[in-house]
């Protein structure tokens, strides 16, 4: 029961920070949406910064959620998986109408120069981005389907940097313009066209 409680402060918490951002969401507000008593944030959380930490695990466990049909689908190439997850994201993204962006690319704008334990974290989230890339491809150099000299970490904090500028953009634009550029580039870049 305890731990269904704290799951549902942090499930609850996670949505209206990324709808809000940390700064503009309270404790109280978060308690009241999650319909559950004021004095059990505390309880649960040493602080405010505890919870948006968790927060952040939360973020990183539902993205690694949302990626593994994709990735663990033997019948795709590496370089489909790519594919598949930038149309993945876009497909969502054109759900939620265009809007809140990608949560960590958001706490990392509002906190990287503020904090520094939510900059380590943070760091950790995208790193999580950068390495799912990053082993796709190799997968993809393995098999041949892209140049051995590709240096495939740098390809991959590419990728995964330029996604959130095109996710900034599309919050903008109000479209996916922005995100099917940035799928049609990365993909040329990646077949050699």
């Amino acid at each position: 029961m305890k731990q269904d409680t704290k799951q549902k402060i942090i499930e609850t918490g996670a949505r209206v920070i990324h709808r809000k951002g940390y700064h503009h969401t309270g404790i109280q507000e978060i308690l009241k949406a999650a319909n559950v008593p004021k004095g059990s944030f505390y309880f649960y959380f040493a602080s405010k910064e505890d919870f948006g930490l968790q927060v952040i695990d939360y973020f990183n466990d539902m993205y690694m959620d949302m990626v593994k049909p994709i990735i663990n689908d033997a019948s795709l190439k590496p370089l489909e998986k790519i594919s598949g997850l930038l149309d993945w994201f876009i497909d969502l993204f054109s759900d939620l109408e265009y809007q809140c962006g990608c949560p960590i690319g958001n706490l990392s704008q509002e906190m990287g120069d503020l904090n520094r334990v939510f900059c380590d974290k943070l760091l950790e989230s995208v790193n999580l981005i950068v390495k799912l890339y990053q082993d796709l491809l190799e997968q993809a150099r393995q098999s041949c389907d892209i140049p051995e000299d590709l240096d495939t970490y740098e390809t991959a904090c590419f990728i995964a940097a330029s996604w959130h500028g095109a996710l900034i953009k599309m919050k903008i634009v109000k479209n996916a313009t922005p995100l099917e550029n940035h799928k049609s580039f990365i993909m040329r870049l990646l077949n050699g066209k």
